[in-house]
């Protein structure tokens, strides 16, 4: 199917950025040589009024500025729900912060679901005005308690900081059940993106240590296998954007999140390579047409099927990997939204 005419605009800026990008890597690369002054000493720079930002802390702070424009030109904000925050304890790591939504017309005890946002294992979090207002529709459509994971990035906190902070927001929602007015027999998790990854890793970590109960895993665009097996070239070739651009900005995020690559052969930070799949809960997932990651998710949801797991994996025609965060201005996204919400209702 054709692009959607919304995001035509937005792939031109999309190429500029991988352009830039690499082309920022190249300079990168070159040596520097100070600019002489007049009497042929090396020039000296002026002295900052105060530190200035890492390139990291300016990447950081334009993507949170981007994610405040696309609310409010695209988004869709959230409803006010009463939210509470926590801190959890990661044992062998940093502690990690949860933000509780709940509805104020929600039972008790009500069903429950671990959220896990996307960015690239390197930026976004639970104060993006976009993952703030998503998880407010949601728990306000569905009933539903949200608990989102303010997870660790990379490169400063790298594997397994953010999938064990998950884990542990696992089990802490389950030990606090009673508390947060939460039925610990109903809970699932929803990840997207990174948090895709992240989310699918809990379930294996929770089959393999504690088994606690676990209705679904709703997951969103998701990155499986971080080895890149199944990255889809063909969606980025469709978008006119070279296939190296899409390679390299690919192995950087991989290569940001792990450092040693030979990691994402193992199953917590690639859930596709795990040696069995059996005992998952059954999933949900949703991927874009003109999405490198979307043959992660469908052969993610096919090695479920394949061990006996109840999978659906839907593909949404026309749309590329953020489409979630479109909901105040492509039909699609709000469809999308329709049916994570219908799935958060079956917990």
């Amino acid at each position: 199917m054709p692009l959607d005419p919304f995001f035509r605009d937005r792939l031109r800026t999309h190429r500029r950025y991988l352009l830039t990008q690499a082309w920022k890597a190249i300079i990168g690369r070159m040596p520097r040589r100070g600019i002489p002054a007049a009497d042929g000493t090396p020039a000296k720079p002026a002295t900052p009024a105060r530190a200035p930002l890492t390139p990291r802390e300016r990447h950081r702070r334009a993507a949170l500025n981007w994610d405040r424009t696309e609310l409010r030109t695209v988004g869709l904000a959230g409803p006010d729900v009463e939210t509470t925050e926590h801190h959890v304890d990661v044992p062998g790591h940093p502690s990690v912060r949860v933000r509780v939504y709940r509805p104020f017309d929600a039972a008790t005890p009500a069903p429950a679901c671990l959220v896990l946002a996307g960015g690239a294992f390197r930026i976004g979090g639970i104060d993006y005005p976009t993952a703030d207002a998503a998880c407010r529709r949601r728990a306000e459509r569905s009933g539903v308690v949200l608990v989102a994971v303010d997870y660790a990035l990379a490169p400063e906190h790298r594997y397994p900081v953010a999938v064990e902070q998950a884990y542990a927001a696992w089990r802490w929602l389950h030990a606090h059940a009673d508390e947060l007015g939460i039925d610990a027999a109903r809970v699932g998790i929803n990840g997207t993106s990174a948090g895709g990854c992240l989310a699918a890793s809990v379930t294996l970590m929770n089959r393999d240590r504690d088994r606690l109960p676990i209705a679904i895993q709703i997951l969103e665009v998701p990155v499986t296998d971080l080895t890149g097996r199944w990255i889809d070239l063909r969606a980025t070739w469709a978008l006119g954007i070279p296939a190296f651009l899409a390679i390299r900005e690919m192995r950087s995020v991989a290569r940001t999140y792990l450092g040693d690559r030979a990691l994402a052969r193992r199953p917590y930070a690639s859930p596709m390579r795990a040696a069995s799949h059996r005992d998952l809960p059954p999933a949900v997932v949703l991927t874009a047409e003109y999405d490198p990651l979307r043959r992660d998710g469908a052969a993610y949801a096919a090695k479920l099927r394949a061990a006996g797991v109840e999978a659906s994996a839907t593909r949404y025609l026309g749309v590329t990997h953020d489409t979630p965060i479109f909901v105040g201005a492509l039909p699609a996204a709000r469809r999308w939204e329709d049916e994570v919400v219908a799935a958060l209702r079956r917990i």
